[in-house]
């Protein structure tokens, strides 16, 4: 006979090799075609409805590991809130105008924006935007993100636009936008204003100079002909300088130096001194900045003066004290000489040129005129010392090249209006991370009046009548009426149709005595676009609810989407748009440095799901702490590969041995079952715990470790090791056999639960191995319940206990191989003396310890002059001295007893008989 052929030997279809990138793209195909998301709304109709409202990526482009970072967490929360109680639907978003589209429209694909209309660019715009999201929508789906693909919100379709201009119309009713002239954050490569949410930083290599203006009125202060001495970085705005700026209470200096007198701050002589080289100077006079308003001084090479004003934004933290002062360039400067009746001069036009206003510099860009301004400052010797350095400069952060400030009429939204409702609304969100808080507090209390006009052509018009002379016109008849307009025919017909047809019927106006009307050409910020999706997307429909439960987005939104969404909403409502904010960082390489082609460090979300599977990529997201920059790699993936494995594999081998286990009819009630396999359901039930609190607090990692961790230690390690000389030996219906099977089916449908928003892919293909579960899909169902099993509270407190005996018996046994004295642990015969009351306890009360141990055979002693010393017990390590069992392979003094089966021990002779009787 073959013994083997005896042996209940685990069994199962479920392969071991998940071989992921082949079977995921068919089980996504099998979800669509099942309509999994629409019958997991339906499953939990009339639930609690929990809403993560989905800050829209822009269109264009595939997709990078940010964006996967970013569903994957979105997908993680609505997977555990649509199996934890509630009605989780999730509408995915796009955000589709903007510069981007048009500039790879005139560049990637040639158009010739000047031979079209602007409405058929605009069409072109369109047909570009959807065809990218087509694209980014499929890369989405293959990473397992489940939702309402099919009816995405996007920024350009009617509704969307319509409920925009609603945003619009209410905040203009309520005194909160206008129209101004100031400085403004200008990219001459966009030609457009931005606001300060498109700003980034990056270093960039200046001019910097020193200039003295010499004075001509010092009314009686001054001296004709003592010198203001200015520092700046931006020599090219010396053409529009129309003043200098002292502040009222700083002590300023006439300083004498090679018989020229040269009027600082006395805080910065020394700087001053050692910068311009001065080795011999001394001061003639002493006076506070107030006494010397209104002194007249002579432009460095214009013929026309440059008056002497006061502003508290002077300072003495780096330069001279009196401050170059350009009102066209600059915001200080704007408002410094508001104060003293001058007009702001900008004599750069949209795309940064130099025009007639700058005499002598006509049609050179901004940036090339530095040099051609510094010569000629030394020529009529003002320039008292020119270097470069490098520092930190305003860049476009579509275009990465660097803003200027410029003076134009724009419109505005006055955040200062509702500032503090805001800082008191940000107290009432729940952040994630804390600092998240602190953050958009302190940005939203620096902000200034948000700039909220683009001179561009793709994008939703500021919906804008003027009359014949010029005033706004913005009425809740014209408002309402536009939106109707725009969610009709779609913004498109304001730039088709003149301004009297886009108008009410029969409207009117003071303004317009004659019926005259124009309309604004300029379009709004896309931050505006994606800020009014609370109106558009929340109230716009039926399942969802304004605030949101969630917003979730990279760290780089606290000064885009959650700052224009916080102050469109509080604008509009008085209230914030969501309860809780998440912010996650920013993907890098393995060795911390930002992705980029010329490095060659860039990993595709789309080539990873095809290398190795979409559910490592998720696996990998679940792996890391999201709230800080996160690596990844190709060494980190592969790490992930071993612990993804590693829980396959522990899944694989449960259901290899419950082939032969049917719930309905084999499992064993709960109170009947072994102490060992309720000490693990003890076990299983605080990790459920653990794992939901996580869930609950939106922290993944520890979740990826708990798992990992009970897989490793607490199944492979302990119960499913010790458990095959009973699975295996044991006859198929034995009690101790069954027991460890219900065992078994517990952690194993509780851990595929808690897999499934995690790898989803992967839990789905468990489940069809497992038998007799409740539903066709485990997506389908709910969490296992985190309740206590607190009757078992004893049995958890006794193998806690034996649990720490086992380390100790574990280090003899690695002892005694390295040793020699045996090979295998079932080689050995254990004694061992407990060192305690409480473990003399636990031992005497368990039987078969030699089968939780792995070894033949396990006594208890009082003492033993062999045992080696150990925390709570002392163990002596020997080689068993009976035969080994042919069947079970454990060491017995009982092999050969039965004489029919001489080389079993006496329990499986037993087991043989009994298979070979029926």
């Amino acid at each position: 006979m073959e013994y083997k052929d005896t042996l209940l030997m685990p069994k199962t279809a479920f392969p071991m090799r998940g071989n992921l990138p082949n079977k995921e793209p068919n089980r996504q195909t099998e979800w669509d075609e099942n309509k999994l998301y629409e019958k997991s709304l339906e499953r939990t109709k009339g639930r609690p409805t929990f809403i993560l409202h989905d800050g829209p990526p822009y269109a264009n482009g595939d997709l990078h590991i940010g964006h996967a970072l970013n569903k994957i967490l979105k997908d993680f929360i609505i997977r555990y809130k649509s199996m934890s109680g509630y009605y989780a639907p999730y509408v995915p978003g796009w955000d589709t105008h903007g510069l981007p589209i048009e500039t790879a429209l005139t560049k990637k694909k040639k158009i010739n924006r000047k031979a079209l209309s602007i409405a058929e660019f605009r069409k072109l715009c369109e047909e570009y935007a959807l065809k990218q999201l087509d694209n980014q929508r499929n890369q989405f789906k293959t990473l397992g993100i489940r939702g309402d693909w099919n009816n995405p919100y996007i920024t350009l379709t009617k509704d969307y636009e319509a409920a925009q201009i609603k945003v619009f119309g209410e905040m203009a009713k309520k005194g909160y936008i206008y129209k101004g002239l100031k400085p403004v954050y200008w990219s001459p490569s966009s030609e457009s204003a931005l606001a300060e949410a498109e700003i980034e930083y990056h270093d960039k290599r200046s001019p910097s100079i020193y200039v003295a203006f010499e004075v001509t009125d010092g009314k009686g202060l001054l001296n004709a002909g003592d010198k203001l001495i200015i520092w700046t970085t931006t020599p090219w705005t010396i053409p529009a300088n129309l003043g200098i700026s002292l502040h009222p209470e700083l002590e300023y200096i006439v300083v004498a130096v090679d018989k020229e007198r040269y009027v600082i701050a006395h805080a910065l002589l020394e700087t001053v001194a050692e910068e311009l080289g001065w080795e011999a100077y001394q001061i003639e006079k002493t006076f506070r900045g107030e006494q010397a308003e209104h002194i007249k001084t002579k432009h460095p090479f214009y013929d026309r003066s440059s008056l002497v004003m006061l502003g508290d934004h002077v300072t003495t933290d780096a330069g001279t004290g009196c401050v170059h002062t350009a009102p066209g360039h600059g915001e200080d400067d704007f408002y410094v000489a508001k104060k003293y009746g001058i007009d702001a001069l900008c004599p750069v036009d949209e795309k940064g040129v130099f025009t007639d206003e700058a005499p002598g510099f006509t049609g050179i860009f901004y940036d090339e005129a530095n040099k051609l301004i510094t010569e000629k400052l030394e020529e009529t010797g003002s320039l008292l010392k020119l270097q470069f350095i490098t520092h930190s400069y305003p860049h476009d952060w579509r275009t990465k090249k660097p803003t200027i400030f410029r003076a134009t009429s724009q419109w505005f939204a006055s955040i200062k209006d509702f500032r503090q409702t805001i800082l008191e609304e940000i107290k009432n969100i729940q952040w994630y991370p804390q600092w998240g808080e602190t953050r958009l507090y302190n940005m939203v209390r620096d902000r200034e009046d948000w700039c909220i006009s683009r001179q561009r052509t793709w994008g939703v018009p500021i919906p804008v009548f003027y009359g014949e002379d010029r005033t706004p016109i913005i009425t809740d008849e014209t408002i309402s009426h536009v939106s109707e307009l725009f969610k009709e025919y779609g913004s498109n017909i304001w730039f088709e149709w003149e301004a009297k047809d886009l108008l009410p019927k029969g409207f009117t106006s003071e303004h317009s005595p004659n019926g005259i009307f124009t309309k604004e050409m300029d379009i709004m910020d896309v931050w505006f676009d994606s800020g009014s999706s609370h109106e558009a997307v929340l109230i716009g429909r039926d399942d969802h609810h304004r605030p949101a439960d969630v917003y979730l987005e990279g760290s780089d939104q606290y000064r885009g989407w959650f700052n224009s969404s916080l102050s469109t909403s509080v604008a509009v409502t008085g209230k914030t748009p969501y309860k809780s904010v998440i912010s996650h960082g920013f993907a890098l390489d393995g060795d911390g440095r930002k992705m980029s082609k010329s490095l060659g460090n860039v990993i595709q979300p789309t080539k990873v799901q095809k290398q190795l599977g979409a559910d490592i990529l998720r696996l990998w997201v679940s792996s890391v702490d999201y709230q800080a920059d996160v690596r990844i790699s190709d060494d980190i993936l592969k790490q992930i590969s071993e612990a993804y494995r590693k829980i396959r594999n522990t899944i694989r081998f449960m259901l290899a041995n419950l082939s032969d286990f049917q719930p309905s009819t084999d499992r064993v009630p709960y109170a009947d079952l072994e102490e060992v396999d309720q000490y693990m359901l003890h076990r299983l039930k605080k990790l459920v715990a653990g794992v939901r609190k996580n869930y609950d607090n939106y922290e993944f990692s520890p979740i990826f470790h708990q798992i990992h961790n009970f897989c490793a230690v607490d199944l492979s390690s302990f119960y499913l090791d010790f458990a095959k000389d009973i699975l295996y030996i044991e006859q198929a219906d034995n009690k101790r056999r069954r027991s460890i099977q219900t065992g078994y089916y517990e952690v194993l449908t509780a851990i595929v639960k808690l897999l499934t928003p995690i790898i989803p892919h992967t839990a789905e293909e468990v489940w069809e191995y497992i038998p007799e579960t409740e539903a066709d899909w485990v997506q389908l169902t709910d969490m296992p319940e985190p309740n206590e099993m607190n009757e078992w509270n004893e049995v958890a407190e006794k193998w806690d206990h034996f649990m720490l005996v086992r380390d100790d018996v574990l280090k003899a046994l690695e002892a005694a191989r390295n040793e020699k004295v045996i090979g295998k642990s079932l080689e050995a015969k254990l004694t061992i003396i407990p060192k305690d009351v409480q473990t003399k306890e636990v031992l005497q009360a368990m039987d078969h310890l030699h089968q939780y141990f792995i070894v033949s055979e396990v006594n208890l002693a009082e003492t033993s002059e062999h045992a080696k010393v150990y925390t709570h017990v002392d163990v002596y390590v020997e080689k068993h001295p009976g035969d080994k069992c042919e069947r079970c392979w454990v060491a017995s003094n009982t092999v050969g007893e039965d004489a029919e089966y001489p080389t079993l021990c006496t329990r499986c002779a037993d087991v043989v008989k009994n298979l070979t009787s029926l």
